[in-house]
């Protein structure tokens, strides 16, 4: 019990910091359909489903990116400073590499909407926003592979302060390009020609957001020390550890791919009942996303805690390093819960002030209040399995849950039985809840002697 505490205290330093980063980041996808909620459910619903589609392609590229993450904690647990700062720079290239190959996915998907039925109404400005909400991946993935440097040295101050400006410059940004400058005074010179761009303009706000991001970031790993050493430049293209990040990173790729996958499916699905439906859908869905991250929060200092015990070679940590993780998941997403349950109206009317969106979305926070739990748990899970370079399994339990269980009670109770968007919500409690058993049941399994390093 005394190492439980113990690693209790280690993964809130590191945690807190890290789950405040990670609700900054979503925040400004928050404040994008804040804003987009003020103009109507056409706009908002249209920026959604852009939003799923994006993240639907990213996810596989974010995934792949992140097999860096146990490779660079674990050299740090095991003191190899220099391989983790050469381990990050393969990280870069593969971010840039992966970029590239998901913009031809990304265009094909905008392209192919209108065979999903969706409302013509909704097709182009979901189009503008994919579109543009593309020229921002290369720094979000860059960033990710800054960001696991940084909190595998427990350099966690850099990621808030560059959360922080972006969020001001996006919702500057969002004011400026979704509502053009016309209404700005007039010392405002240039910037008053601003046409007013709608959804697209909330997405150029956001692109021009991550960039600041990644700058703020890169400068900060700049200024780290490296101890001396003869290992040449660190910055060189090395096929065999970029082979390795991709045989870690690829699995959980896929994973994340399954789980987002299933969240836009039923984004297309909520479409087809209405454009009504699809809007309460995103509303609860944004603000569900943003308690999600603080719960990714804890499985990024899960994984970091879990792959420096396995880089050092502890198994009694190891374990204590991952149960601690799931405790402090439950912990969060139970407060979360809490929120859901008593106060959807409030939360609702963060997001936008139009009353029949609001009375459409408010059964879908008790179907999200109940789903809470399994949410962190899972992404606690997939955390703590990431940490120990088991990302096969997660993957294959992603696809059990959420396409084997899920989507079918989804399909029966949203259609079969007329229960709407909520049925279709209830299917995937089902398969989130089915995940968070299998991943918490195999980290129990995996934890129980001592784990090779990646």
């Amino acid at each position: 019990m005394s190492s439980i505490r113990t690693e209790l205290r280690e993964l809130f330093r590191l945690a807190v910091p890290l789950c405040a980063a990670q609700a900054g980041t979503q925040l400004m996808s928050l404040v994008d359909l804040a804003v987009l909620g003020r103009l109507g459910a056409k706009e908002l619903g249209a920026s959604g489903l852009a939003t799923a589609i994006f993240f639907s392609i990213s996810i596989l590229g974010m995934g792949t990116v992140l097999g860096i993450d146990p490779m660079i904690a674990q050299a740090v647990g095991a003191g190899e400073r220099v391989r983790a700062r050469h381990v990050m720079w393969q990280g870069v290239w593969l971010a840039l590499v992966v970029s590239a190959v998901l913009v031809i996915p990304a265009y094909v998907g905008g392209a192919i909407l209108p065979l999903f039925g969706i409302a013509p109404d909704l097709v182009e400005p979901a189009k503008s926003f994919l579109h543009i909400r593309m020229l921002g991946l290369p720094p979000i993935l860059v960033f990710l592979t800054l960001r696991s440097y940084l909190q595998a040295h427990g350099n966690t101050r850099p990621m808030l302060v560059a959360v922080i400006v972006c969020n001001v410059v996006n919702f500057a940004g969002d004011l400026l390009f979704v509502f053009g400058g016309h209404s700005l005074p007039d010392w405002c010179g240039p910037l008053r020609e601003v046409p007013a761009m709608g959804v697209a303009g909330a997405a150029l706000a956001t692109v021009i957001a991550s960039f600041i991001e990644i700058a703020i970031v890169a400068v900060a790993v700049s200024r780290m020390p490296l101890p001396e050493h003869d290992a040449g430049p660190l910055h060189h293209w090395t096929t065999g550890e970029i082979a390795r990040a991709v045989r870690v990173g690829l699995p959980f790729g896929l994973q994340m791919g399954a789980e987002v996958g299933i969240f836009a499916l039923v984004g297309m699905l909520a479409g087809r009942i209405g454009a009504l439906p699809l809007a309460a859908h995103q509303l609860v869905l944004s603000l569900a996303s943003f308690t999600y991250t603080i719960s990714l929060g804890v499985a990024s200092a899960g994984s970091v805690r879990v792959g420096q015990a396995i880089g050092a070679g502890d198994v009694p940590r190891t374990r204590a390093a991952g149960r601690s993780a799931f405790i402090a998941g439950i912990a969060v997403m139970t407060v979360a819960a809490l929120a859901f349950t008593f106060f959807p109206r409030a939360l609702a009317r963060l997001v936008s002030d139009q009353e029949d969106l609001l009375q459409a979305a408010l059964p879908l926070f008790v179907v999200a209040a109940v789903f809470q739990l399994s949410d962190g748990v899972q992404a606690v899970g997939s955390g703590a399995l990431r940490g120990a370079g088991d990302t096969r399994f997660a993957f294959a339990a992603n696809l059990l849950g959420h396409w084997i269980v899920g989507l079918p009670v989804a399909l029966l109770l949203g259609f079969h039985f007329a229960m709407g968007v909520v049925g279709l919500w209830w299917g995937l409690c089902a398969g989130l809840t089915a995940v968070a058993v299998l991943l918490f049941l195999r980290f129990e399994r995996l934890s129980r002697q001592e784990i090779a390093r990646i």
